[in-house]
């Protein structure tokens, strides 16, 4: 049992501090399981340490990726340590042998919990959702099933089931991205309307989507050029801009 404070600065440092000079780095093994099973920031702390141990040490945890899939909460887009979550959750999705109802599990729950982001996450976690349909593509039926529900409540996926094989995700389909192509932001309503046409071959690079912020977005914004926006066709003359108009002749706008 330790404090939760002390847990973390343990955590964070645990994948390039501590590990690597371990004459036997599998000893961590029950410490980061554990730390694994608390929940919150700590679970996603302890994600570094636990992928070297799987990558370097075979290290095998059967209820791995539902426990992964289980720390998907609306939380997720807001906690400090969303772009080391993402890109290891990315590294873990990677591999072309995982069943395609997994998958389908994972993009349905980030689109899901998408619906409530705000826009720096979802300009990145649209792009993750379109890499993970390059991966698999036996889960593109999610984007051209001809007809998807019309009440959120006909949807056959179950949010609240925690093991991915019983959600149910593959009867689904993706009307959370329809609905984002309606955004309030520009760019993410042009960002979810990738789906609407054939995907590239090559996967979007995350690397500069990870770490955004709503700062960096606003003031991309804020330094955009003004475009001026013609109102009339003709220009205007005179006073009420009327033609043959007595006030044309004696009054000007200059």
């Amino acid at each position: 049992q330790l404090p939760t404070g002390l847990y973390k600065k343990v955590l964070v440092i645990m994948h390039d501090s501590i590990l690597p000079y371990m004459n036997e780095p599998t000893l961590m093994i029950d410490f980061l399981t554990v730390a694994y099973g608390i929940g919150g920031a700590i679970s996603l702390l302890a994600l570094n340490g636990l992928f070297i141990l799987i990558h370097q040490h075979n290290l095998e945890y059967p209820d791995f990726y539902k426990k992964l899939y289980s720390l998907l909460d609306p939380s997720i887009y807001h906690v400090k340590y969303r772009a080391r979550f993402f890109h290891l959750t990315d590294l873990f999705l990677s591999s072309s042998h995982l069943p395609a109802y997994l998958v389908a599990a994972f993009i349905k729950r980030l689109s899901r919990l998408a619906l409530t982001a705000p826009p720096e996450a979802l300009l990145m976690v649209i792009p993750f959702i379109c890499n993970l349909f390059r991966r698999h593509p036996a889960c593109r039926v999610l984007v051209h099933r001809p007809s998807g529900p019309e009440d959120m409540s006909e949807d056959p996926y179950i949010m609240e089931e925690e093991e991915p094989s019983e959600s149910r995700a593959l009867q689904s389909s993706l009307w959370e991205i329809q609905s984002l192509q309606n955004h309030y932001h520009p760019d993410v309503a042009k960002a979810a309307a990738v789906l609407n046409h054939c995907l590239s071959e090559m996967e979007d690079d995350l690397s500069g989507l990870l770490e955004l912020s709503g700062y960096e977005l606003f003031d991309k914004e804020v330094k955009k050029k003004a475009i001026d926006v013609p109102l009339e066709f003709e220009q205007v003359r005179g006073l009420f801009g009327k033609k043959n108009d007595i006030f044309a002749e004696h009054f000007t706008l200059d």
